[in-house]
């Protein structure tokens, strides 16, 4: 509908009018449930995005839509996109302290969205060049839509609500873990958060993210099949119980298949967080990118807090002395831009 209105209204009044219909709908949608006074002002800087092609569009004079002015129109259209990222990324910045090259991926959809329906808005301002209302030909394309946005958004919520059963769950069997042996459960609790501050910074997705989240608390669930004094015993492992200590990642995966679902596909990363980046790991010797990245970045957070921590058999490492030994191990044990970017969240 912002196509056309850009033809029939007065420039100047298109970005008022969008304003107005962006805080008309927020106070429709809360009124269904509770209004948040805050959010629905804040909602009026989605409406930046038509300062673009107003701007554009005024400096060159246009008064009416013709198809053969489409390279203005495909100019107007970018203008839209940088202004609208221009708004979002200042917000993100200044209210999440995410990085704008972080926010541009989100965009992409949204952009290429706008990208199919634009060429449907300019044949309906051509169309109302000569009957002001024929952009009313649109409202049941734009009913359409919005049925179509209903039910995406119904799919949404109902993977959330699924996303957070799985949550519950991990963290379940991470409270099963700790119960089981307390310096465990500390561990990959600790071992969580160190892996996503790694993981952001190399940049992964959402699913990506949720997946390090779940394998860092999880990587090593399957000790609780494991006798305690093997786990805890202060001295070097026999032959014999280094074989039933390794043991543990198959362990968790066979539990977590169990599980099912998202845990399922999460036991499969679990399984390949002790393999080494040159292949002298374990269980199944795989090496560089054979392992999946999300297991990388679990084992290496994983031998950087062990080094750190008071065990069994010896005193934690000095910070210093532990980073030391990941850079040895750079590109033999760990992925070197997993040791770099570690190494780069614990400097700060």
């Amino acid at each position: 509908m912002l196509v056309p209105m850009l033809f029939i209204l007065p420039l100047g009044l298109v970005p008022v009018c969008v304003a107005a219909a962006i805080l008309l709908a927020r106070i429709v949608d809360g009124a269904r449930r509770a209004l948040h006074v805050e959010r629905t002002l804040l909602g009026l800087a989605d409406a930046w995005h038509v300062v673009g092609p107003v701007a554009v569009l005024a400096a060159a004079g246009e008064t009416s839509p013709r198809i053969d002015h489409w390279p203005l129109y495909v100019v107007a259209l970018g203008a839209q996109f940088l202004v609208d990222f221009a708004a979002a990324a200042v917000r993100g910045r200044v209210a999440l302290g995410i990085a704008p090259h972080q926010q541009l991926r989100s965009f992409m959809p949204v952009w290429l969205m706008d990208s199919a329906l634009a060429p449907i808005g300019l044949a309906v301002a051509i169309a109302a060049n000569g009957a002001s209302l024929a952009f009313a030909l649109a409202l049941p394309l734009v009913a359409l839509l919005s049925l179509f946005a209903r039910e995406h958004r119904t799919q949404i919520d109902r993977t959330l609500e699924l996303s957070h059963a799985y949550r519950g769950t991990a963290y379940l069997l991470g409270d099963v873990i700790e119960g089981d042996d307390a310096y465990t459960g500390s561990h990959s609790r600790d071992v969580v958060e160190l892996t996503l501050q790694v993981a952001s910074r190399l940049e992964l997705d959402g699913n990506e993210l949720r997946q390090a989240e779940f394998v860092a608390l999880l990587h090593d669930v399957g000790k609780v099949r494991i006798p305690n004094e093997i786990i805890n015993k202060p001295g070097p492992l026999t032959p014999e119980e280094r074989g039933i200590m390794n043991a543990h990642t198959i362990e968790g995966e066979k539990m977590l298949e169990q599980v099912g679902g998202l845990l399922g596909e999460v036991g499969r990363l679990v399984r390949s967080c002790h393999e080494h980046y040159d292949g002298a790991g374990y269980p199944d010797g795989l090496a560089g990118t054979e392992i999946p990245l999300v297991a990388r970045i679990v084992c290496c957070c994983d031998a950087f807090h062990a080094m750190t921590s008071d065990r069994a058999y010896r005193k934690a490492l000095p910070l210093e002395t532990a980073l030391a030994e990941l850079r040895d191990n750079s590109g033999t044990q760990f992925d070197p831009q997993v040791v770099a970017a570690l190494v780069a969240v614990v400097h700060g």
